[in-house]
């Protein structure tokens, strides 16, 4: 990536970020609310520090479409920030990945207690349908995000679906296929939907929609192929969170089946195939192009 597309891009996250932030800081229950516990355990991995990536490639999409940054979505953004916060908060949790370390912080659980942390988890996705149903744009368009929202966070080829698929792989060595849908569900559908959802807001032609979704399912592959090599690669102190801990679980890896040299080319060929789908946007695409570059050479 050039030096000027560096710069443009850390400016691009550092508005994206702070948009998602003031959004969910007025949507989000101030954390004195009655009962507080709830809601401090909420904020607290909320505002952990993370890149706030969803949200920006739901922002950044619908600027593409429609030239212009439509108002009001840092609200679709934020909700789609609760619902990959409390997938975390839920991932941490003993029953699953049993994590202590999260964003460089502790796990919602470790600081609040397992009970808390569940309910949390619970009160981040009710909150996010509630700001997605109110969304300001067309009732139609609310339906369709919704709908779009929910099947990425689902349990057939969601983020769900993922998640039990890649806990029953544990202690195996899953085939290629298998792997593959581990990642496209777990980690790559909410992306996807994330994209999705922006050219929705953007009121987006069924051509730019199929082309957000081609780029989607690219890039959220190659952000999990990518984050298998971190885990490898990268110390806790880089990642803030457990390194080493798909090692530790035998976790299905891409690492694992393919090699590091290996995964970083399948990386590096899906962000190619992903800048491919949007080619016809020109230069409005130029953001989005530079955040898949970002996924892959990212070190955190």
């Amino acid at each position: 990536m050039s030096a000027a597309n560096l710069v443009n891009l850390k400016e691009t996250l550092k508005l994206g970020a702070a948009l998602t932030d003031a959004a969910l800081e007025r949507l989000l229950p101030p954390g004195h609310h009655f009962p507080p516990s709830i809601h401090q355990a909420m904020r607290h991995s909320v505002f952990a520090g993370g890149k706030r990536l969803r949200p920006i490639l739901c922002i950044e999409a619908a600027r593409m479409v429609m030239g212009s940054l439509p108002a009001g979505i840092q609200d679709a953004g934020a909700a789609l920030e609760m619902l990959h916060t409390y997938s975390l908060i839920h991932d941490d949790l003993p029953a699953l990945d049993n994590d202590d370390l999260r964003r460089g912080r502790p796990t919602c659980h470790v600081a609040f207690g397992e009970a808390t942390a569940i309910l949390a988890g619970d009160a981040l996705q009710t909150c996010a349908y509630q700001v997605l149903a109110g969304l300001r744009c067309p009732a139609e368009s609310r339906v369709r995000i919704i709908a779009e929202i929910a099947h990425g966070t689902g349990t057939v080829d969601g983020m769900i679906g993922g998640q039990v698929a890649d806990l029953e792989a544990e202690h195996t060595k899953p085939d290629a296929a298998r792997l593959e849908y581990i990642h496209r569900a777990k980690t790559g559908a909410l992306i996807t939907a994330s994209l999705v959802a922006g050219g929705i807001y953007a009121d987006a032609n069924a051509d730019a929609i199929s082309r957000l979704r081609t780029f989607g399912m690219a890039i959220g592959l190659a952000f999990q192929i990518v984050d298998d090599i971190l885990d490898v690669t990268q110390s806790s102190e880089q990642l803030g969170k457990t390194a080493g801990k798909d090692q530790a679980t035998e976790k299905a890896t891409y690492p694992s089946l393919y090699g590091l040299e290996e995964s970083q080319h399948r990386a590096d060929a899906l962000i190619a195939s992903a800048n491919e789908a949007l080619a016809p946007f020109g230069e409005r695409a130029d953001t989005l192009q530079a955040l898949a570059a970002y996924l892959v050479e990212r070190k955190q």
